[in-house]
């Protein structure tokens, strides 16, 4: 970038600054959201839960079909991202 650029561009740079900040902040939540291993221990907590009586099965049901969805997704975006090269 030349010196006539970048002074140019400088007023840019807090807003591309809060777009970088935003897109990484995505990008964790999302992978935290989509982990294998936080849904499994989601998993096992609902079934903690059933077996203390604190839900029913018919929630449990619901929140378990949630957590294979979520699952189902992750995979997808995985492949997907694999599949894009990046």
């Amino acid at each position: 970038m030349g010196l006539f650029t970048g002074l140019v561009t400088l007023p840019l740079a807090p807003v591309r600054g809060v777009m970088w900040l935003a897109e990484t902040l995505t990008e964790q939540a999302e992978a935290r959201l989509y982990d294998p291993g936080r849904i499994a221990a989601e998993m096992q907590q609902v079934a903690d839960e059933v077996a203390a009586g604190e839900i029913t099965e018919e929630e449990a049901a619901e929140r378990e079909e949630e957590l294979i969805q979520r699952l189902n997704e992750g995979r997808a975006r995985e492949q997907a991202r694999l599949a894009g090269g990046g």
